[in-house]
């Protein structure tokens, strides 16, 4: 099959096809927002490290005993390039998938996926409920807590720093930058 690269609104509507749940379509906008935000900082490809970001949990809903196999399924039977199908996969390195990140878009995915769940578990108990003014400091603070937003696997999130070469407090700063892009979106 000959590779397609996808657009905005074909994997938007491939992902509402896999995925119904507010929560998890809400989260998939996050993570997308933050990686166009890398993207630009970096000088790379926003679209596609957005598209990137958005598809990175497709098969979760549906398939989550699967997370990840079914991904790269469901992407190679649409004819994706594997550069993305790769990305995708590798966010579930360690945990669901053996695809270590190797490229900057790949860590990147892997280091701020948890993240954004921190994040928006601190904007969700402030007065705002929003990132819109959130400090990097309050979600630091929050980050000591370990039995707040207990869920979040910080190891992966000082592991995926450690492979971007950036300290956690600017890989915090950079998610709620991302996160403020589509806080419409995500209902923060």
């Amino acid at each position: 099959m000959q590779e397609h690269i996808p657009t905005y609104d074909e994997a938007l509507a491939l992902l509402k096809e896999f995925n119904q749940s507010e929560s998890l379509l809400k989260h998939a906008c996050a993570v997308e927002g933050v990686m166009r935000y890398m993207a630009r900082k970096a000088g790379e490809d926003e679209e596609k490290w957005g598209i990137v970001g958005l598809m990175h949990d497709l098969d979760y809903e549906q398939f989550p005993e699967q997370h990840c196999q079914k991904t790269r399924e469901i992407l190679e039977a649409r004819g994706w390039p594997e550069e993305y199908i790769r990305a995708i996969v590798s966010h579930g390195w360690g945990i669901c998938s053996d695809a270590e990140p190797q490229s900057s878009m790949e860590k990147t995915l892997y280091a701020i996926d948890e993240l954004t769940g921190l994040v928006t578990a601190a904007a969700l108990v402030r007065p705002s409920k929003s990132v819109m003014d959130m400090e990097t400091k309050s979600v630091m603070k929050k980050w000591k807590d370990k039995s707040f937003a207990a869920g979040v696997n910080r190891s992966i999130i000082e592991q995926g720093s450690a492979m971007l070469g950036v300290e956690l407090r600017e890989l915090v700063s950079d998610t709620i930058m991302g996160m403020r892009e589509v806080s419409g979106k995500i209902g923060l």
